[in-house]
């Protein structure tokens, strides 16, 4: 398993970590900083994903005029993770 830390662009939330491990699933998910209810949701609801499914799911979804999110930002830090 490999933990990785992705500074954020654009988003209240300003660091996000994660593990993948050696199948792929992306696990253990937190953000530092943003609205703690609904990252702490969004974390549970991701966890054993692959970096494709995540992806699939919250690339391109905006928080308001800030052309990304928190989960947006996500989507590209776990497709980032090598």
């Amino acid at each position: 398993m490999k933990e990785y830390s992705y500074r954020t662009t654009g988003t209240c939330a300003k660091v996000i970590r994660f593990s993948k491990t050696d199948d792929g699933k992306i696990t253990n998910v937190s953000f530092e900083g943003g609205c703690n209810g609904n990252l702490k949701a969004v974390s549970k609801l991701v966890d054993g994903m692959t970096a494709g499914q995540i992806n699939g799911i919250l690339a391109g979804n905006l928080c308001g005029s800030k052309g990304t999110s928190c989960a947006d930002q996500l989507a590209k830090a776990v497709m980032a993770a090598d």
